[in-house]
C-alpha cells in the first residue's frame, strides 16, 4: 500500500500545470491535475490565444486600405462581431480539447473541481467533497485582472477577461492603463471601429520598455485616431441612463462612452486555496514565496507562473514547469533562468523586444553603443502609408556583445523570437556584422548598421 494516492497532485490547468502534469504522468508517476474552470489558463482560454486572433481580426481595415496602392480594388467591406466571437470560440474549444488529450493520452486524471490544501500532503475536492494526499504538490493557479474596487463604480467596468465576451461591439471604450494588455485592446478596439481613447496615469505607456518603442508606438497609436490621455486616472464611473459611462478623471476632464475596460495589472490567484492551513507563505499582493527551484516555504509543495508573480508570460509558465519536473523527479536541481527573456506586444505597429533596454542598459554597463535605424519599410512605398519602423540595438562598448534589441514595426515579435537566440547566446556586434543581409527585408536593417548611431556613457548620451 502505497504512503499518498498520488505522487504528484497539480492545482491549476493553465499552460504550467498541464505542462508540469503532463510530463510526470509521461514518466509513469501517478499525477492528478485539478482545475475549477477550463483547461488552458488564462493564456488560452481567455489571454494571449484568443487576444491574437482578434488582433488579426482588427487588422483587416488597414489591410484592404492598402491593397489600393498594389492595384486591388477591395468592394463594400462589412464585420460582424458575433461571427468573429463564434469562431474565436470554436478555435479556442479545440485548443481546450488537445490540453485534456495530452493528459490523458500521458496518463494523468483530471478532476474537474476545485481543489484546496487542508495541510502539506492533503488535497479537498470541493466539488465531490472528498480528499486525497499527495507526496507533492505543484500550485499553478495563474492570475487574474484586477478589478481595482477602489474606484467608486468599478462595477460598471469590464476587464481583458469580459471584453473577449461581449455581446456586442461598443461604438466607444475607454481603456485604463498603459501596459501591453491596455495598448493592444486599444489597438484591437479602434481596428474594429470602436472611438478609443487610452487613459494612463504615467507620463508614456509601456513602462519598462525601450523609450523608443514606447514613444515609437505612442505616435503610431495616436496618428491612426486612438486617443491617448497621460497623467490622468479615472476617479469615478457613473451610468447614465442611456447605459453610456461617464468616467471622470484627475484631469478635471469627463469622457462619456458606452464602455470602460481596466486593465490596471494583475492578481496572482491565491484566495481560498489553503495556503494558510498549509503554511505556505505569500507577499505582499498576494503571490506565493518559492525560492529559485519554485519551491514554497514549505519543502513539497512547489508553485510555477503568474501565482508567483516573477514573469508573467505564459513561455516562462512552461520553462518553469519543465526546470520543476527536472529538479523534482528526475534529480537534475534546475533553476528558471529569467535572463534575455524575448517577448512581443501586438500593438499596431507590433513591439518586438528581448534583453536590456537603452535605459537599463546604461545603469549597467559604463559605455553603450547604439545602433539605431528608423524607416518606412517597403511594404508601405505603394500603399503610401506613412507608418515607420524603428530597429535598435544596445551594445555594451567594452565587450561589444549586444545586450538589447528592439523593434518597432510589422512582425516585430516573430523577429524578436530570433533575435532572442542570438542575444541568449551572448553574440557580439561583430557577428551581426558578418552576417548576410537578406534582401529586401525590413530585418536586413539588423545587420547593416555598421556605425554607431550615438553613444552612452556614465548614463548620458555623448
Amino acid at each position: 500500500m502505497t504512503e499518498f494516492d498520488y505522487d504528484l497532485f497539480v492545482i491549476g490547468g493553465g499552460s504550467g500545470g498541464v505542462r508540469a502534469g503532463r510530463l510526470a504522468a509521461g514518466m509513469g508517476k501517478r499525477v492528478a491535475i485539478a482545475e475549477e474552470y477550463r483547461f488552458g489558463g488564462t493564456c488560452v482560454i481567455r489571454g494571449c490565444v484568443p487576444k491574437k486572433l482578434f488582433v488579426y481580426a482588427s487588422q483587416f481595415p488597414e489591410h484592404f486600405e492598402d491593397a489600393a496602392g498594389y492595384g486591388w480594388s477591395v468592394g463594400e467591406t462589412k464585420f460582424d462581431w458575433p461571427t468573429l466571437i463564434a469562431n474565436k470560440d470554436r478555435e479556442i474549444a479545440r485548443l481546450e480539447g488537445l490540453y485534456r488529450l495530452g493528459l490523458e493520452k500521458a496518463g494523468a486524471e483530471i478532476i474537474e473541481s476545485r481543489a484546496v490544501l487542508l495541510d502539506r500532503h492533503t488535497v479537498r475536492i470541493v466539488k465531490e467533497d472528498r480528499t486525497v494526499t499527495a507526496r507533492t504538490i505543484l500550485i499553478a493557479t495563474g492570475g487574474r485582472p484586477t478589478p481595482h474596487p477602489a474606484l467608486p463604480g468599478h462595477e460598471h467596468a469590464i476587464t481583458s477577461n469580459e471584453a473577449f465576451h461581449l455581446e456586442k461591439l461598443p461604438g466607444s471604450i475607454a481603456i485604463a492603463g498603459g501596459g501591453y494588455i491596455a495598448v493592444e485592446f486599444a489597438n484591437i478596439f479602434h481596428g474594429l471601429g470602436v472611438e478609443t481613447t487610452l487613459v494612463y496615469r504615467g507620463k508614456e505607456i509601456l513602462g519598462r520598455f525601450d523609450m523608443d518603442m514606447r514613444r515609437g508606438v505612442h505616435k503610431a497609436m495616436e496618428d491612426k485616431g486612438i486617443r491617448i490621455i497621460c497623467h490622468a486616472v479615472a476617479h469615478n464611473i457613473g451610468k447614465c441612463a442611456d447605459g453610456k459611462l461617464e468616467i471622470e478623471l484627475s484631469n478635471d476632464e469627463t469622457l462619456t462612452v458606452d464602455q470602460l475596460m481596466l486593465a490596471l495589472g494583475r492578481t496572482p490567484n491565491t484566495e481560498g486555496l489553503g495556503l494558510e492551513q498549509a503554511g505556505v507563505e505569500t507577499g505582499t499582493v498576494g503571490e506565493i514565496v518559492v525560492d529559485d527551484y519554485s519551491r514554497t516555504n514549505v519543502d513539497n509543495i512547489y508553485a510555477i507562473g503568474d501565482v508567483t508573480n516573477r514573469v508573467q508570460l505564459t513561455p516562462v509558465a512552461i520553462h518553469e514547469a519543465m526546470c520543476f519536473i527536472d529538479t523534482v523527479f528526475r534529480d537534475k536541481p534546475t533553476t528558471p533562468d529569467f535572463d534575455a527573456i524575448a517577448t512581443a506586444v501586438f500593438s499596431q505597429p507590433e513591439i518586438g523586444t528581448v534583453g536590456l533596454s537603452e535605459e537599463d542598459a546604461a545603469k549597467r554597463f559604463d559605455e553603450l553603443e547604439i545602433y539605431r535605424a528608423e524607416f518606412r519599410p517597403m511594404r508601405h512605398t505603394l500603399s503610401g502609408r506613412q507608418e515607420k519602423m524603428i530597429m535598435k540595438l544596445v551594445v555594451d562598448a567594452a565587450t561589444r556583445r549586444v545586450v538589447g534589441a528592439h523593434i518597432l514595426g510589422v512582425d516585430a515579435g516573430e523577429m524578436a523570437q530570433l533575435l532572442g537566440i542570438a542575444v541568449k547566446a551572448r553574440l557580439t556586434k561583430d557577428a551581426f556584422d558578418a552576417t548576410m543581409a537578406v534582401h529586401p527585408t525590413a530585418a536586413e536593417e539588423l545587420v547593416t548598421m555598421y556605425q554607431p548611431t550615438y553613444r552612452v556613457k556614465n548614463g548620458e548620451r555623448v
